[in-house]
Order: C-alpha cells, then structure tokens, then sequence
C-alpha cells in the first residue's frame, strides 16, 4: 500500500506535500518522496525511511516549484531492499513524466515484455509502478503524435492506458510544463479524491485527510476511471475514460488501511468502524452470553470504534487495558519470529487492573498471521484474566491480496485451510468470534448504497477484475516483495495493525 498526494498552486508547494505525506504516513514507511516542476524542470528527492527522516531543511530548499507531488511507500511488488524503487519514477520521453502510483498491476509481467518488444522502452527496475509510467508515456507519445499535448489529447492516452493496465492503480502524474495528471482504475480498489482552496489550490491525495491537513477543503472522490488533468495555471478538466467503469472499493481499507478520520467513497472511515462493531456485537450474541463477559477490550489502535461501539451496543463496560509503546521500531520487519514476539511484549504493555479476575472480550481489526494474537492473548491470561475471548471486525483472511496490500503468502495465513474452532485453538482463546462478510458488506452498502460491491479478495477469493487464476496467484506470491532477509518469511508484514497496531 501507499499513500499518494499532487498539487497545483500559485505558490511553492513543497511544504504543503511534505505536510500532506506526514498525514499519510500510515500508508506507507519504507520510503518517501517528493518532485517538483518549475519552468518545465523537475526537481525530485526521495530515499528509504520515514518522511521526518528523509527530508532535512537542504532537500526541501532543493524542491522549488508550484506544481508537485509526492509518495510514501510500502512496496508489493518487486524489490523492497532497493532504494532505486522509491517512488517518483521519471522518464524523459515525451515530454518528460514523473509519476506516483498506489496499487498493483496484475499483468506488470506481460506488460514489461510488451513495452520491450512492441513498444521499444526499457525498465530498469522490477517496479510495477516503472511499467506503468512506461506504458503511460508510450501511450501519450502516440496520441499526441510528435505535437504539443493537447488535454484530449492526454484523456486519450489514460483511455489507451486503461485498456492495457489489469489491477488496481490510483496515478498521480506530472507533464513537463503542462500540468498534474490524476486518475484511477476502472473498479476504484484503491482510493484518490481531490480538492479545490479559494486561493487556486488544487490538490489530489489518497485520503480525504491529506487534503483536510493542509488546508484544501474536500471537494469529491476521483471516479473510476475517470482522469483529471490541471494545467499550470490551475484549470481543471476532467473526463471519464474507461468504457466499464465500476465502483468496487478495497473493504481492507475501511477495516484497517485508511485514517479513521478520512472518508473514502462518500463513507466515513470511522463511521464504517462502528458498523463493524454494531454487526460484529451480533456475531458474539449467537456465541458467547454478554452476562459471561465483563469488559470489552480493544488492540489498539484501528479496532478502538469498533469495539467501543460493539460495547456500547451489548451494554457492557469498555476499558483500555493495553497501552502501546509508540517509541518501538514495527514488528513486521523484525528478523526472526523469537524478536517477534519479544517486540509485541515491548510495544504493548498490558493494564493489570483490567484484566484480574476477569472475562475480557478482545477486539482486533482482523486476524492475518495469528502468531500476535496468540501472543497478546497470552499476554491477557499473563495478567489474570480468568477467560479470554477474541473478536475480529473483520472475516477471516484466506487468500492473498493482489491490488497492493503485502500480505503472507496463503500458507502464512492462519485462518488458510482451518475451521474457526482449529484457529481459537491455536490462538488460544476461550472463544473466537469472526464478523460475517455479508452482513459487513450489507453495512456498507447502507452507508452509501452506489457501492454495489466491494473488493473483498482476502476474505471471498472472488477477484473483482476478473482476471485471477490459481496460476497468477502462485507466480505473484514468488514476487511479493524481496527485502533482504531472505528465507525469512515472517519478516515482511503491510498489515501491523492485524499483527500489532503501529
């Protein structure tokens, strides 16, 4: 996953993307970077690390500029350790493009081998993000044949794109010294919504948030498939450019990926967070008396609404009895399985109070590897709980994600080939209560009723593109991300919050 913000102005706007990628600092901390125009030349700097880390007062000064954009990156595909694959991606023909991407490109195999051999352009990375930009670019030569971009001319080119490009991407691009390009999958998976200032600002981001932070009021969702392109002097046009386009958004971003206080798709984050409380306080009715449990417990941080709404609605006390560490590196890129778990002790820590003599219910967001929830409910019988149950706002994770989000490889996944009895077991809770798909995504649909349906690939296995088999499965989990801990499978982890919440 990663988070993705452009910006148009009549000022610098390198502080201003800089502020809007710490807002999306959740969507991604194995790099950052930023690119900015002035007088049709590109200015860019991005590196490995956190955007406080990356940029010092030097790199920002070098990122002059009204027109720019930025990443912060967990990468899905290709090769993590490398610092080349941080995002801007450049390329100087035609024009001059650099571009940020969020999602994964199911077909960037095929791709790469089309752009070598019918289109005559070259990679120089495993990025699927590189072999979009490239595909973009050849797309755009050819419909502005050797001229002056005209706009149509670059809604023709996403058009042509559109056509060629399988998954999932929301794009945020930059034309030498005509302007900032957006757009986004024909299915809308992964999330990009703009916004307008009253001093000419245009912005698009990932999350509402991102705009809201930096002082852009939220005007609307990018549609899918739809392009917006904003010259220079700020003018917006836009323009639908898929023939079949389809609102199918990422459930995962509502249960865990994006900022409770953004909105994706005209749903409140947070308000989703109390549906899956209220439905998920239905499921515990049919499986555990409320008489039998005398707190309800959240796994900081996502699953808070959840379980405070879920509490609410059984009518029993809610309390926090685990207090996290925010000074401990993340748990998913610790080495081993041993430093693991030492690192969930570090950075929860439990409140003794809570939990002595007690029935506590836990609430976690979702459940993927399972070896941290055995781990925190452990933790919970360690300070003398008498029963512990655990609940997921979420169904169980049984198949791997293909449109950006780096989960285990199915083998990995705890709930994979196992009834919900033989997960409690291994976890080691009293009960294990699991939301129901359908009545999450009946939720959902309450909250906006145009989302017919909702990619919900890592619970169903039903891939909304269509384009999945078995095949391309086995040959993505051989490409999920190298990070040079080889043969190490438990060291590469998007989903801390499913794990333990960072």
């Amino acid at each position: 996953m990663c988070g993705i913000v452009g910006m148009v102005s009549r000022s610098a706007v390198n502080q201003l993307i800089y502020d809007a990628l710490l807002l999306l600092q959740h969507r991604g901390q194995d790099a950052a970077g930023i690119a900015t125009q002035m007088d049709r030349k590109f200015f860019m700097y991005k590196a490995k690390g956190m955007v406080r880390d990356v940029f010092r007062t030097r790199n920002m000064r070098a990122l002059p500029g009204n027109c720019g954009l930025g990443q912060v990156r967990y990468p899905t595909a290709g090769n993590a350790y490398s610092e080349e694959e941080a995002q801007p991606f450049y390329v100087n023909a035609p024009f001059g493009i650099v571009m940020v991407h969020n999602g994964n490109l199911t077909n960037a195999r095929s791709l790469r081998e089309e752009l070598s051999s019918t289109d005559h352009r070259h990679t120089n990375t495993e990025s699927d993000s590189e072999v979009l930009l490239n595909v973009l670019a050849h797309e755009l030569q050819v419909t502005s044949n050797g001229r002056t971009p005209a706009v149509q001319d670059v809604f023709d080119a996403v058009r042509a794109a559109h056509r060629r490009l399988k998954g999932s991407y929301a794009v945020i691009a930059m034309i030498a010294g005509h302007g900032m390009l957006a757009f986004r999958d024909p299915h809308g998976i992964r999330p990009l919504c703009m916004g307008k200032s009253e001093d000419g600002t245009v912005m698009v981001a990932s999350e509402s948030v991102a705009l809201e932070g930096v002082g852009v009021p939220f005007d609307r969702n990018v549609a899918p498939g739809e392009a917006v392109f904003v010259d220079l002097e700020g003018n917006v046009h836009t323009q639908q450019c898929a023939e079949h386009p389809v609102l199918n958004p990422c459930l995962f971003e509502y249960v865990y990926l994006a900022r409770p206080d953004s909105e994706l798709d005209g749903v409140s984050v947070y308000r989703a967070r109390l549906k899956m409380g209220e439905a998920l306080a239905k499921r515990v009715i049919s499986m555990v008396p409320p008489s039998e449990i005398d707190a309800v417990i959240p796994i900081p941080e996502s699953s808070r609404p959840s379980a405070m709404q879920l509490a609410h609605v059984l009518g029993l006390p809610y309390r926090e009895g685990f207090v996290k560490n925010r000074y401990v590196g993340r748990t998913f890129i610790m080495p081993g399985q041993a430093v693991r778990k030492k690192s969930v002790r570090q950075k929860l820590n439990v409140v003794a109070s809570e939990f002595k003599d007690r029935n506590v219910l836990l609430v976690d967001d979702s459940i993927v590897r399972g070896t941290t929830s055995k781990e925190i409910v452990q933790m919970a019988r360690d300070a003398g709980a008498k029963k512990v149950y655990l609940a997921s706002a979420a169904p169980p994770v049984r198949y791997p994600n293909v449109y950006g989000i780096d989960m285990p490889t199915q083998q990995e996944l705890v709930a994979y080939n196992r009834t919900d009895e033989e997960v409690r077991a291994l976890i080691g809770a009293d009960a294990l209560i699991y939301q129901d798909l359908g009545a999450l995504k009946a939720a959902m649909h309450g909250l906006n009723p145009s989302i017919a349906n909702m990619d919900a690939s890592c619970f169903d296995g039903v891939y909304v593109t269509g384009d999945i088999c078995d095949g391309d499965i086995a040959r993505m989990q051989q490409e999920r991300p190298k990070t040079g801990e080889e043969g190490d499978s438990t060291s590469r982890l998007t989903l801390p919050n499913a794990e333990i919440q960072g």
